[in-house]
């Protein structure tokens, strides 16, 4: 019982950094589920079935709010349906200590390109039409590869890389990058159960209770000001980090 309370927990707050971040919730979602006592490794299977569940039902919020930009959605998103299929294969090649050190890694190199971001939206480091569109694809392709290999959906990778290069401001990005998730998502997790990663039961649990969660970060989301919305979620990124550095040197 107290097992099951402590996923629906999680799930609360992992749905709520879901909807106030644009992001998956995998990277505070896989180090608590870890300390529940499961192996990184199943605790990404938990993270990205969660996932499926938020992504959703949060995109669907932002859509009939108005909020998503679909288009730049379809290309971001089809990238990362296709970079996540191969997921299930980075996982068995690569060591559980090995994805600790990548998924640290990841998350001070996201920390630095946001932190150079501006908030309310900047220079834009490529360029119009075309090229915007392979970038969107190419970027959704990479950070699906890698990000559903660390049990995250991508939109924290996603993020930083919309603001710095598309000068994307912070609170636009968050429609687009939980929009994101729901393709690599769906398509990792895919990958991950062929591969025998995937809990059901913990997952469905943390997924249905991150719903409820998502539904309050949007609300959050539209009451915060972006500077102070891009500070929030720099102190998401060293919280994260140093969980991943107590768990990695002083477990």
């Amino acid at each position: 019982m107290e097992y099951s309370i402590a996923l629906f927990s999680i799930g609360i707050l992992t749905g709520i950094l879901a909807g106030f971040f644009g992001i998956g919730g995998g990277a505070i979602l896989v180090p608590l589920v870890m300390m529940l006592g499961h192996d990184i490794k199943i605790a990404i299977g938990i993270s990205i079935m969660q996932m499926i569940f938020s992504s959703i039902y949060g995109s669907y919020v932002n859509y009939k709010r108005k909020l998503l930009n679909a288009k730049d959605g379809i290309y971001v998103g089809l990238g990362g349906f296709v970079g996540a299929a191969f997921s299930g294969f980075v996982i068995d090649f690569i060591s559980s200590k090995a994805l600790e050190i990548i998924f640290s890694i990841f998350i001070a190199y996201s920390f630095i390109k946001l932190f150079k971001a501006n908030a309310y939206g900047g220079q834009k480091r490529i360029g119009a039409g075309l090229m915007t569109n392979i970038f969107l694809l190419c970027c959704g392709c990479v950070v699906g590869v890698f990000a559903i290999s660390l049990g995250i959906g991508g939109g924290m990778m996603l993020a930083p890389l919309l603001a710095y290069y598309l000068g994307y401001s912070s609170k636009q990005i968050i429609p687009l990058s939980l929009f994101f998730v729901i393709f690599s998502s769906v398509s990792g997790f895919t990958s991950l159960a062929l591969h025998g990663y995937a809990s059901f039961k913990e997952g469905i649990i943390v997924g249905i209770a991150s719903i409820i969660g998502v539904r309050i970060g949007i609300f959050m989301l539209s009451q915060i000001d972006a500077k102070k919305h891009k500070a929030t979620l720099l102190i998401l990124y060293a919280i994260m980090l140093g969980i991943m550095l107590q768990k990695m040197f002083l477990a």
